[in-house]
């Protein structure tokens, strides 16, 4: 059985800068199915495609694009992957005290400061603020260091002040992991990640984690404010959602392929986590295929 382990993400500015600037061609980022964490605040703006998100215990799916602000040591999963259809993916990584340390104190710094405060939960902002600076994160790439700089901070100042977004793991995932349980998580959310599509056994997962289960059960609670068996049934529910909105295939496939075993709870499942049924949350999706 194949050996899941826990990654620790370490990003390295390149010589000059002060924070990792990654421009992705066409689906190139390697690392987007790892299930990882870091110090380090992220940004990502996908430019176009559709895809999952995984962000703490928060899942859901994005259609059109995506712009996203990660706090730090907030485990994630990347959001490409080669069935995304996005034309390219950029992504920033900054530690929360890159411009220095008592920086961000300045009154003049008090909208970043607020922002990254806000980020600790993720955060996705809406198409408004993804048309207005998609195009601005894209343009720091042919930028020098010092002007990608001002740039920069121009975008998140001006991310601070945008009204469409939705926090993401507001409740979810605590921001203040010892490290034992960052290891724990990763070690659970990966195995769910490969196993969705099957019967997942609680003592198959506690034995992963060298907890019984009646421990494990109180402990993924605990930390994550939903029990497993949610937490399993929301992965597969996404999943669902992004086989409903680019595979051709009928509505019961759709139940079988995303790890649900029984049409009628996977109907009740999906609409209580969506708000509608699964034949209409496909005829609302832009890029359903008939």
């Amino acid at each position: 059985m194949k050996t899941l382990k826990p990654t620790f993400e370490v990003i390295e500015p390149p010589f000059g800068s002060s924070f990792c600037y990654s421009k992705y061609m066409q689906n190139e980022n390697s690392k987007a199915h790892v299930w990882h964490y870091h110090p380090e605040i992220e940004l990502v703006f996908v430019n176009g495609g559709s895809g999952k998100r995984q962000i703490g215990t928060h899942l859901s799916y994005y259609t059109d694009g995506d712009l996203i602000l990660i706090g730090s040591n907030l485990p994630h999963c990347g959001f490409t992957d080669t069935t995304t259809g996005n034309r390219n993916e950029t992504v920033i990584q900054m530690k929360p005290d890159f411009l220095g340390e008592g920086f961000l104190e300045i009154p003049e710094m008090k909208n970043v400061q607020h922002l990254f405060d806000r980020a600790r939960g993720g955060l996705a902002f809406g198409e408004e603020t993804i048309k207005k600076l998609g195009h601005k994160i894209e343009a720091l790439n042919d930028k020098p260091y010092f002007e990608r700089l001002l740039g920069l901070l121009e975008v998140l100042n001006e991310l601070e002040d945008a009204a469409d977004y939705k926090v993401l793991n507001a409740q979810g995932l605590s921001m203040e992991m010892q490290v034992q349980d960052n290891d724990r998580l990763n070690t659970i959310f990966n195995y769910v990640k490969d196993h969705f599509k099957e019967p997942i056994p609680l003592d198959e997962v506690a034995d992963r984690v060298s907890m019984t289960v009646p421990s494990f059960c109180r402990y993924f609670k605990k930390i994550t404010n939903k029990t497993f068996t949610r937490f399993v049934n929301e992965y597969r529910i996404v999943h669902a959602s992004k086989l409903l909105a680019e595979k051709p295939i009928g509505i019961t496939e759709v139940c079988y392929e995303s790890g649900f075993n029984n049409f009628s709870h996977f109907n009740k499942a999906f609409k209580e986590f969506t708000g509608k049924s699964a034949s209409q949350y496909r005829k609302e999706l832009k890029s359903v295929i008939k």
